[in-house]
């Protein structure tokens, strides 16, 4: 109960309160090395419906640590961001971004509620970011397994792209709760099922190391919470756009 505590009080850095929506970030100062962000695997579905109807429509599911309280909170946490950043750089397209953010719900929850949300979004893609409830809950690594894959089998099956986000990285818990066995398991998860992983671990993991953030600062850091959600939001649309090939398709769709 202390460790889960103690966790659940660090991951309240990133998940922090706002009270104020920003403008997003300049790329650079969301610097990450492109090999964090790029994959091996295309986004089809994406790439073939904004070809065709110049459209893009996101889900985003997750835990507490994909939304900021406060009351304009929703607006400064990543979803919110990705979209920014999408109608910045691809203005005139229909973009939507929708979050369905429940804090402390394990994976198996969300595959519970998957139905609904897929029936009512009908999305292209789904952002799925997972694993860190499953860990503090101390849920068995093969059970998370089953149900990630199951769960990403239902979204695909859609007709929606999946992109994986695995955990955040915490300095001052990492000695007292190993991620790792759940961020293993998401990244084979992700290759068996051809989806992409968005490696939130390994980015903010290098932005620590860096310098660009101090992940092991106090935890009413609020202003800090912003600035890493908003960054999640510009690597997030880098690594959409390029495994969707979207600057080639929009060119064909506007010449």
């Amino acid at each position: 109960m202390k460790l889960a505590t103690a966790v659940m009080a660090t991951i309240a850095l990133v998940a922090a309160g706002l009270s104020s929506a920003t403008r997003a970030a300049p790329p650079e100062q969301c610097d990450a090395p492109q090999s964090l962000i790029d994959g091996d695997t295309d986004l089809s579905r994406v790439m073939d419906t904004f070809k065709a109807s110049h459209r893009l429509s996101i889900t985003v599911i997750g835990s507490g640590s994909s939304g900021l309280t406060g009351p304009e909170g929703a607006h400064a946490a990543y979803p919110a961001r990705l979209e920014a950043v999408l109608k910045q750089d691809m203005p005139g397209v229909d973009i939507k971004v929708t979050a369905h953010v429940q804090s402390k719900e394990t994976t198996a929850a969300m595959v519970a509620g998957l139905d609904k949300i897929l029936a009512d979004d009908k999305p292209t893609l789904v952002i799925w970011q997972a694993g860190t409830v499953d860990a503090l809950d101390g849920v068995e690594p093969e059970d998370f397994r089953n149900t990630l894959s199951d769960g990403v089998a239902k979204i695909q099956a859609a007709g929606a792209d999946v992109i994986l986000m695995n955990m955040q990285y915490s300095p001052r818990t990492e000695s007292m709760l190993d991620v790792s066995v759940y961020a293993d398991v998401m990244r084979a998860i992700a290759e068996q099922h051809g989806a992409l992983l968005f490696d939130r671990l390994a980015i903010m993991h290098y932005w620590n190391d860096a310098g660009t953030f101090n992940l092991y600062t106090a935890t009413k850091k609020y202003d800090m919470a912003r600035r890493v959600h908003d960054c999640i939001g510009w690597a997030l649309a880098s690594q959409i756009v390029a495994a969707a090939h979207l600057d080639a398709t929009r060119m064909q769709t506007t010449q």
